[in-house]
């Protein structure tokens, strides 16, 4: 446990409350608003870098722990999971998250647009859930020992 770079994991949550802080200030109040370019290309834009800390973060905890290489980023949740840094529900969740990342990244020609404004308007808790999975587990395992 010594290994877990404790500063480095709050670094990636500050970060990620910065990125959603961003998000909910610029998040529309319509889906006619979403649909002005720029509205649009910037909640595109946060959802993907607050998805991207979220995956990083978790791989701060998998290495920092010693929980083995991850095969694919998809492992890094298994891994969590397993070891109860964060539930389940959560481990679906952040698979859901990852795969709207890619979608995100790799078909942005074909994102749908609805569901960007949906995931703005409906799933920014599920970050601070995560957030709230996250320092629970450091508070609680690794609070005792030295940064």
């Amino acid at each position: 446990m010594a290994e877990l770079d404790r500063d480095r994991v709050l670094a990636k949550i500050d970060d990620l409350d910065v990125y959603l802080n961003e998000l909910k200030g610029i998040a529309p109040q319509s889906f006619e608003e979403y649909q002005e370019v720029e509205k649009k290309r910037a909640c595109e834009r946060l959802l993907q870098v607050s998805i991207e800390t979220v995956i990083d973060i978790c791989s701060l905890f998998v290495s920092g722990l010693r929980l083995g290489l991850p095969a694919e980023e998809e492992d890094l949740f298994k891994k969590l999971v397993d070891i109860h840094i964060i539930s389940e529900e959560m481990g679906e969740k952040l698979r859901e998250m990852r795969g709207f990342r890619n979608i995100l990244v790799h078909e942005y020609a074909h994102v749908d647009d609805r569901l960007v404004y949906e995931a703005v308007k409906a799933k920014l808790g599920d970050f601070n859930s995560f957030k709230r999975e996250a320092l629970k587990f450091l508070r609680n395992k690794a609070g005792g020992e030295g940064k």
